[in-house]
């Protein structure tokens, strides 16, 4: 899992690759999130579009995340669901949860 951080404006982007998955791609999250928190950002999305596989430890980190950036104040969004990934999300009812978008300036602007 690797994660390259984008600033625009005030909010972060996470450009995320590799997997979600038990172990380092989950720690990787969190550890980021956390800091990014840590260091006052409240508006953070989350880009999966290089993401090739989330299992169902990355799906628990994604509301464990959603759940930690709600609770110190800010906001999260995914941005660039693969099928498979917007699938798991549809059958488990999470896709209601969370801000999805497809394109990186509609997820920006619905921070305004």
């Amino acid at each position: 899992m690797k994660i390259d951080i984008r600033s625009v404006g005030d909010a972060r982007i996470l450009d995320c690759s590799g997997k979600i998955t038990l172990g380092e791609g989950t720690i990787s999250i969190r550890n980021t999130v956390r800091d990014l928190l840590n260091s006052g950002a409240k508006e953070i999305i989350l880009n999966v579009k290089d993401v090739s596989h989330i299992d169902s430890s990355g799906v628990g980190q994604l509301i464990s995340t959603y759940t930690t950036v709600a609770k110190g104040g800010g906001r999260l969004k995914l941005l660039n669901l693969s099928k498979k990934t917007r699938e798991v999300l549809t059958i488990t009812k999470l896709l209601t949860v969370f801000d999805v978008y497809d394109d990186e300036k509609a997820a920006l602007a619905s921070f305004k």
